[in-house]
């Protein structure tokens, strides 16, 4: 018996060493991509269907231009069923495990390049402000044409028959049968431009947005002792506020985005409308024709979105980073940066 117990004993610790060394092996930066990875796929998945309301909302589908985030919820229900919530998160996850690894991974490298290259001219929180909105502007280009696929699969809304009023359901056929058919016609339309349609009000609206979002996160953790920086609900705490504050700043850059974004599956409910080609002539037409509200049209969502999602975001890559045992990251000069 104690010779099985050994060798079991053995063998487990053996296991654990093979473990320990495959994990330290990999680069830093590859830790910082797996960990970003995971942690975006994690926190969109958890809010899915509030994903799907909020662009329902943004891009005035036919049905829902009325309709609040219960009764939206409701319909959605209603029409397509339990799985309908989920549609377009599989182009969801699959743009925001390679924008969110880039994202993050980004941003600590740009950041330790600042540091070392530029830190008498850059130092504190606003090293974090810049890092992240580079990192921002990087993931962004590099993943767009999925988050194109993904917002054009969430805006189409069917139903198996006709709605209970006798007229004919919003949207019979689904112009769009899953992520390799967006690219393939999209990219008929007019080539790699159509892929990126929409990506310049993206970038003005990811800039700040990334920026903040690391500078608040960062500088919050900062102001807290460090016995408490690890706590999950401190961690939690600072995501969510650093979400609210960066999405209440850039949002009407996201509704413009979305609308350009859709815009072509809009024929009929939109006759003889202009097209949207930029990011002020969007926001005035958008003004001029649908109202200052439109600019906010799904906000009071999107709050409820952001939340759980930059929270989640944020802890979850910090505990990837510890369980992937990426080495602590080089302060800045600033006594209150991170």
């Amino acid at each position: 018996m104690d010779s099985s117990q050994g060798s079991t004993m053995t063998s487990a610790a053996a296991a654990a060493k093979v473990d320990v060394s495959v994990v330290d092996l990999l680069p830093v930066y590859v830790k910082e991509l797996i960990a970003g990875g995971a942690a975006g796929a994690f926190s969109k998945t958890a809010v899915a269907p509030l994903e799907r309301i909020k662009i329902i909302l943004q891009t005035r589908t036919e049905g829902f231009k009325s309709l609040g985030i219960l009764q939206s919820l409701r319909k959605l229900w209603q029409h397509e069923g339990f799985f309908g919530f989920y549609k377009g998160n599989g182009a969801s996850v699959l743009r925001i495990v390679p924008y969110a690894a880039l994202h993050f991974m980004t941003y600590e490298q740009y950041r330790c390049w600042i540091l070392n290259n530029h830190s008498s001219l850059i130092s504190g929180p606003f090293v974090d402000l810049l890092a992240g909105s580079a990192a921002g502007g990087t993931a962004v280009l590099c993943t767009y044409p999925l988050d194109l696929a993904r917002t054009k699969l969430a805006y189409q809304v069917n139903s198996p028959g006709r709605l209970s009023s006798g007229l004919r359901m919003f949207s019979p056929q689904p112009a769009y049968t899953g992520i390799g058919d967006v690219f393939r016609k999209v990219y008929m339309e007019g080539g790699i431009r159509s892929l990126y349609r929409g990506v310049g009000p993206t970038l003005i609206g990811i800039l700040p947005y990334a920026g903040l979002k690391f500078y608040i996160y960062e500088d919050l953790k900062a102001r807290v002792p460090e016995e408490y920086q690890k706590s999950v609900v401190l961690r939690l705490s600072c995501g969510a506020l650093a979400g609210l504050f960066g999405q209440t700043l850039t949002y009407p850059l996201d509704v413009v985005r979305r609308q350009m974004q859709v815009q072509n599956q809009q024929p009929l409910n939109h006759p003889g409308a202009p097209l949207i080609r930029g990011t002020v002539q969007g926001l005035s037409f958008i003004l001029q024709t649908q109202g200052w509200r439109q600019l906010f049209a799904g906000l009071s969502l999107n709050y409820v979105k952001v939340v759980p999602s930059v929270a989640i975001g944020f802890t979850a890559y910090d505990m990837m980073k510890t369980l992937l045992r990426v080495p602590p990251r080089a302060k800045s000069s600033a006594p209150s940066s991170a």
